[in-house]
Protein backbone atom coordinates (compact mmCIF):
# COMPACT_ATOMS: atom_id res chain seq x y z
CA UNK A 1 0.00 0.00 0.00
CA UNK A 2 0.89 3.44 -0.02
CA UNK A 3 -0.54 6.74 0.99
CA UNK A 4 -3.13 6.86 -2.27
CA UNK A 5 -4.64 4.09 -1.01
CA UNK A 6 -6.23 5.90 2.38
CA UNK A 7 -7.37 8.81 0.06
CA UNK A 8 -11.51 8.53 -0.13
CA UNK A 9 -11.95 11.30 -3.25
CA UNK A 10 -15.31 12.01 -4.69
CA UNK A 11 -16.32 11.21 -8.02
CA UNK A 12 -16.76 15.40 -9.05
CA UNK A 13 -13.08 16.25 -7.63
CA UNK A 14 -11.18 13.06 -8.78
CA UNK A 15 -12.50 14.04 -12.31
CA UNK A 16 -11.60 17.56 -11.62
CA UNK A 17 -8.23 16.77 -10.49
CA UNK A 18 -8.12 14.37 -13.89
CA UNK A 19 -9.08 17.60 -16.05
CA UNK A 20 -7.24 20.05 -14.12
CA UNK A 21 -9.99 22.18 -12.83
CA UNK A 22 -9.48 24.58 -10.22
CA UNK A 23 -10.37 23.18 -6.66
CA UNK A 24 -10.29 25.01 -3.07
CA UNK A 25 -9.39 23.05 -0.24
CA UNK A 26 -11.74 23.28 3.49
CA UNK A 27 -10.98 22.30 6.62
CA UNK A 28 -13.41 20.88 9.00
CA UNK A 29 -11.81 21.88 12.27
CA UNK A 30 -13.79 25.18 12.24
CA UNK A 31 -17.10 23.08 11.88
CA UNK A 32 -16.22 20.56 14.56
CA UNK A 33 -14.61 22.03 17.04
CA UNK A 34 -14.88 26.18 16.03
CA UNK A 35 -19.01 26.51 15.72
CA UNK A 36 -21.95 25.21 17.70
CA UNK A 37 -24.75 23.07 15.43
CA UNK A 38 -26.74 24.06 13.05
CA UNK A 39 -24.64 27.02 12.81
CA UNK A 40 -21.72 25.27 11.68
CA UNK A 41 -23.73 23.03 8.80
CA UNK A 42 -25.18 26.58 7.62
CA UNK A 43 -21.54 27.82 7.56
CA UNK A 44 -20.25 24.70 5.68
CA UNK A 45 -23.00 24.95 3.14
CA UNK A 46 -22.22 28.89 2.35
CA UNK A 47 -18.48 28.66 1.92
CA UNK A 48 -19.27 25.78 -0.56
CA UNK A 49 -21.75 27.98 -1.96
CA UNK A 50 -19.20 30.76 -2.34
CA UNK A 51 -16.33 28.75 -3.60
CA UNK A 52 -19.02 27.20 -6.52
CA UNK A 53 -19.98 30.84 -7.23
CA UNK A 54 -16.38 31.57 -8.29
CA UNK A 55 -16.17 28.69 -10.73
CA UNK A 56 -14.16 26.69 -8.41
CA UNK A 57 -14.85 23.06 -7.09
CA UNK A 58 -15.01 22.94 -2.66
CA UNK A 59 -13.41 20.19 -1.25
CA UNK A 60 -14.19 19.65 2.92
CA UNK A 61 -11.09 17.23 4.43
CA UNK A 62 -11.95 15.14 7.35
CA UNK A 63 -10.52 11.57 8.32
CA UNK A 64 -13.57 8.98 8.69
CA UNK A 65 -13.98 5.10 8.55
CA UNK A 66 -9.88 5.14 8.12
CA UNK A 67 -9.72 7.04 5.53
CA UNK A 68 -8.56 10.67 4.20
CA UNK A 69 -11.36 12.21 2.90
CA UNK A 70 -10.94 14.63 0.07
CA UNK A 71 -14.55 16.42 -0.74
CA UNK A 72 -18.05 15.42 1.89
CA UNK A 73 -20.77 14.13 0.69
CA UNK A 74 -24.02 15.74 2.77
CA UNK A 75 -24.31 12.80 5.02
CA UNK A 76 -20.45 13.19 6.01
CA UNK A 77 -20.68 16.96 6.47
CA UNK A 78 -23.33 16.82 8.61
CA UNK A 79 -21.50 14.35 10.76
CA UNK A 80 -18.78 16.72 10.93
CA UNK A 81 -20.81 19.23 12.07
CA UNK A 82 -22.72 17.67 14.82
CA UNK A 83 -21.26 14.19 15.01
CA UNK A 84 -19.89 12.69 18.60
CA UNK A 85 -16.26 12.00 19.91
CA UNK A 86 -14.51 14.14 16.77
CA UNK A 87 -10.65 14.48 17.51
CA UNK A 88 -8.64 16.99 16.21
CA UNK A 89 -6.01 15.72 13.74
CA UNK A 90 -2.88 17.35 13.32
CA UNK A 91 0.16 15.71 11.50
CA UNK A 92 0.87 13.51 14.32
CA UNK A 93 -2.40 12.06 14.86
CA UNK A 94 -3.10 11.07 11.39
CA UNK A 95 -1.96 7.56 11.27
CA UNK A 96 -3.42 7.04 15.06
CA UNK A 97 -6.88 8.12 13.70
CA UNK A 98 -6.63 6.30 10.77
CA UNK A 99 -5.19 3.02 12.03
CA UNK A 100 -8.16 3.38 14.70
CA UNK A 101 -10.50 4.36 12.45
CA UNK A 102 -11.48 7.47 14.79
CA UNK A 103 -13.29 10.32 12.75
CA UNK A 104 -11.83 13.31 13.29
CA UNK A 105 -11.57 17.12 11.81
CA UNK A 106 -8.42 18.83 10.40
CA UNK A 107 -6.48 21.28 11.31
CA UNK A 108 -4.39 23.43 8.79
CA UNK A 109 -1.37 21.51 8.93
CA UNK A 110 -3.65 18.25 7.88
CA UNK A 111 -5.80 20.00 5.65
CA UNK A 112 -2.29 20.55 3.46
CA UNK A 113 -1.47 17.06 4.12
CA UNK A 114 -4.47 15.72 2.39
CA UNK A 115 -4.52 18.63 -0.18
CA UNK A 116 -1.18 17.62 -0.98
CA UNK A 117 -1.07 14.30 -1.53
CA UNK A 118 -4.51 14.69 -3.56
CA UNK A 119 -2.65 17.37 -6.10
CA UNK A 120 -4.84 20.22 -4.59
CA UNK A 121 -2.59 23.34 -4.95
CA UNK A 122 -4.99 26.19 -3.39
CA UNK A 123 -6.61 26.16 0.69
CA UNK A 124 -8.78 28.74 1.98
CA UNK A 125 -8.86 28.78 6.06
CA UNK A 126 -10.06 31.71 8.56
CA UNK A 127 -6.11 31.82 9.73
CA UNK A 128 -3.31 29.83 10.36
CA UNK A 129 -1.76 28.35 13.64
CA UNK A 130 1.64 30.36 14.60
CA UNK A 131 4.02 30.73 17.62
CA UNK A 132 2.29 31.27 20.54
CA UNK A 133 2.49 34.03 23.69
CA UNK A 134 5.26 32.71 25.64
CA UNK A 135 6.44 30.18 23.07
CA UNK A 136 9.93 31.21 24.71
CA UNK A 137 8.97 29.24 27.81
CA UNK A 138 5.85 27.18 26.45
CA UNK A 139 7.45 26.16 23.08
CA UNK A 140 4.26 26.30 21.89
CA UNK A 141 4.43 26.52 18.06
CA UNK A 142 2.01 25.40 15.79
CA UNK A 143 2.22 22.16 13.76
CA UNK A 144 0.77 24.61 10.80
CA UNK A 145 4.19 26.48 10.49
CA UNK A 146 6.06 23.50 9.43
CA UNK A 147 3.46 21.72 7.55
CA UNK A 148 3.96 25.32 5.41
CA UNK A 149 7.39 25.24 5.35
CA UNK A 150 7.45 21.74 3.73
CA UNK A 151 4.01 21.29 1.56
CA UNK A 152 3.22 22.85 -1.65
CA UNK A 153 0.01 24.47 -0.77
CA UNK A 154 -0.53 27.76 -1.01
CA UNK A 155 -2.85 29.01 2.22
CA UNK A 156 -5.57 31.94 2.19
CA UNK A 157 -6.05 33.56 5.46
CA UNK A 158 -6.73 36.57 7.45
CA UNK A 159 -3.31 36.13 8.63
CA UNK A 160 -3.01 34.20 12.12
CA UNK A 161 -4.92 34.74 14.91
CA UNK A 162 -4.84 37.32 17.03
CA UNK A 163 -3.82 35.45 20.10
CA UNK A 164 -0.35 34.71 18.91
CA UNK A 165 2.96 36.13 18.98
CA UNK A 166 2.34 38.09 15.35
CA UNK A 167 6.23 38.90 15.00
CA UNK A 168 7.94 35.64 15.91
CA UNK A 169 5.40 34.09 13.81
CA UNK A 170 6.46 35.77 10.79
CA UNK A 171 9.91 35.75 12.08
CA UNK A 172 9.95 31.66 11.93
CA UNK A 173 8.08 31.60 8.39
CA UNK A 174 10.56 33.68 7.04
CA UNK A 175 13.50 31.33 8.73
CA UNK A 176 12.06 28.64 6.97
CA UNK A 177 11.52 30.45 3.66
CA UNK A 178 7.67 30.50 3.40
CA UNK A 179 6.50 33.54 1.17
CA UNK A 180 4.13 35.40 3.23
CA UNK A 181 1.92 37.86 0.46
CA UNK A 182 -0.55 40.12 1.61
CA UNK A 183 -3.52 40.09 -1.00
CA UNK A 184 -3.30 43.92 -2.70
CA UNK A 185 -2.40 44.98 0.94
CA UNK A 186 1.42 46.11 2.11
CA UNK A 187 -0.05 45.03 5.71
CA UNK A 188 -0.20 41.48 7.13
CA UNK A 189 -3.60 40.70 8.91
CA UNK A 190 -4.58 39.95 12.01
CA UNK A 191 -7.40 37.77 11.81
CA UNK A 192 -10.05 39.65 13.32
CA UNK A 193 -8.37 43.23 12.68
CA UNK A 194 -7.29 44.62 8.75
CA UNK A 195 -3.57 44.89 10.03
CA UNK A 196 -0.86 43.62 12.50
CA UNK A 197 1.59 46.34 12.39
CA UNK A 198 3.74 43.91 10.52
CA UNK A 199 4.67 43.78 6.61
CA UNK A 200 4.30 41.41 4.19
CA UNK A 201 6.76 40.47 1.89
CA UNK A 202 5.15 41.02 -1.12
CA UNK A 203 1.56 43.29 -1.75
CA UNK A 204 0.14 40.85 -4.99
CA UNK A 205 -2.48 43.19 -7.04
CA UNK A 206 -4.52 40.15 -7.69
CA UNK A 207 -5.53 36.94 -8.47
CA UNK A 208 -3.46 36.67 -11.04
CA UNK A 209 -0.07 37.35 -9.52
CA UNK A 210 -0.44 35.13 -6.62
CA UNK A 211 -1.08 32.38 -9.07
CA UNK A 212 2.06 33.21 -11.45
CA UNK A 213 3.84 33.44 -8.28
CA UNK A 214 2.59 29.63 -7.02
CA UNK A 215 3.77 28.31 -10.55
CA UNK A 216 7.12 29.91 -9.92
CA UNK A 217 8.01 28.85 -7.17
CA UNK A 218 7.61 25.14 -7.38
CA UNK A 219 8.80 25.38 -11.32
CA UNK A 220 12.08 26.29 -9.97
CA UNK A 221 11.69 23.44 -7.35
CA UNK A 222 11.50 25.01 -3.88
CA UNK A 223 9.92 23.21 -1.45
CA UNK A 224 6.92 24.58 0.71
CA UNK A 225 4.06 26.52 0.79
CA UNK A 226 2.93 30.16 0.43
CA UNK A 227 0.61 32.13 2.68
CA UNK A 228 -1.57 34.75 1.56
CA UNK A 229 -2.69 37.08 4.12
CA UNK A 230 -6.43 38.70 2.96
CA UNK A 231 -7.69 40.93 5.50
CA UNK A 232 -10.93 40.71 7.05
CA UNK A 233 -13.52 43.12 4.76
CA UNK A 234 -12.78 46.38 6.86
CA UNK A 235 -16.71 46.92 7.96
CA UNK A 236 -15.93 43.69 10.20
CA UNK A 237 -12.60 44.61 11.44
CA UNK A 238 -12.62 44.74 15.27
CA UNK A 239 -11.08 47.65 17.22
CA UNK A 240 -7.10 46.62 18.49
CA UNK A 241 -7.23 47.57 21.44
CA UNK A 242 -10.75 46.19 22.39
CA UNK A 243 -9.73 42.65 21.26
CA UNK A 244 -6.04 43.01 22.77
CA UNK A 245 -8.18 43.56 25.97
CA UNK A 246 -10.23 41.04 25.03
CA UNK A 247 -7.27 38.19 24.26
CA UNK A 248 -5.36 39.46 27.31
CA UNK A 249 -8.32 38.49 29.80
CA UNK A 250 -8.79 35.23 27.88
CA UNK A 251 -5.20 34.27 28.02
CA UNK A 252 -5.14 34.54 31.97
CA UNK A 253 -7.72 32.39 31.99
CA UNK A 254 -6.66 29.70 29.74
CA UNK A 255 -3.48 30.12 32.10
CA UNK A 256 -5.17 29.75 35.52
CA UNK A 257 -7.49 26.95 34.23
CA UNK A 258 -4.10 25.03 32.75
CA UNK A 259 -5.19 24.97 29.23
CA UNK A 260 -2.10 24.09 27.12
CA UNK A 261 -1.28 22.28 24.02
CA UNK A 262 -3.87 21.83 20.99
CA UNK A 263 -7.14 22.26 23.73
CA UNK A 264 -5.30 26.41 23.68
CA UNK A 265 -6.80 27.80 20.48
CA UNK A 266 -10.56 26.32 20.53
CA UNK A 267 -10.66 27.57 24.46
CA UNK A 268 -9.53 30.99 23.35
CA UNK A 269 -11.34 31.31 20.70
CA UNK A 270 -14.64 30.84 22.63
CA UNK A 271 -13.50 32.72 25.77
CA UNK A 272 -13.10 35.53 23.16
CA UNK A 273 -16.38 35.13 21.55
CA UNK A 274 -17.89 34.81 24.96
CA UNK A 275 -16.11 38.23 25.94
CA UNK A 276 -16.76 40.16 22.74
CA UNK A 277 -20.09 39.43 23.05
CA UNK A 278 -20.66 37.42 20.22
CA UNK A 279 -18.47 40.35 17.94
CA UNK A 280 -15.65 37.85 17.43
CA UNK A 281 -17.89 35.21 15.61
CA UNK A 282 -19.47 37.21 13.33
CA UNK A 283 -16.14 38.47 12.21
CA UNK A 284 -14.76 34.84 12.16
CA UNK A 285 -17.40 34.30 9.58
CA UNK A 286 -17.06 37.19 7.55
CA UNK A 287 -13.32 36.79 7.10
CA UNK A 288 -13.62 32.70 6.75
CA UNK A 289 -16.31 33.65 3.71
CA UNK A 290 -13.70 36.42 2.36
CA UNK A 291 -10.81 34.39 2.24
CA UNK A 292 -13.16 31.71 0.38
CA UNK A 293 -13.75 33.73 -2.54
CA UNK A 294 -10.32 35.26 -3.11
CA UNK A 295 -8.88 31.45 -2.62
CA UNK A 296 -11.24 30.25 -5.41
CA UNK A 297 -10.16 33.57 -7.86
CA UNK A 298 -6.57 31.77 -7.24
CA UNK A 299 -7.79 28.99 -7.90
CA UNK A 300 -8.97 29.65 -11.19
CA UNK A 301 -6.43 31.71 -12.34
CA UNK A 302 -3.94 28.87 -11.14
CA UNK A 303 -5.83 26.62 -13.63
CA UNK A 304 -5.05 28.36 -15.82
CA UNK A 305 -1.47 28.58 -16.14
CA UNK A 306 -0.70 25.15 -15.08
Amino acid sequence: MNYRDYLSITPEIEQAIAENKPIVALESTILSHGMPYPENLEFAHKVEEIVRGQGAIPATMAILDGKLKVGLNAEELEFMCNGKDIAKASRRDVAVYLATKRPAATTVATTMMIADMAGIRIFATGGIGGVHRGAQETMDISADLQELAHTNVCVVGAGCKSILDIGLTLEYLETFGVPVLGYQTDDFPAFYCESSGFGVDHNAKDAEEVALIMKTKWDLGLEGGMLVGNPIPHEYSMDHKVIDKIIEEALELAKQQGIHGKATTPFLLAKIKELSGGDSLASNLQLAYNNAKVASQIAVAYAKIR
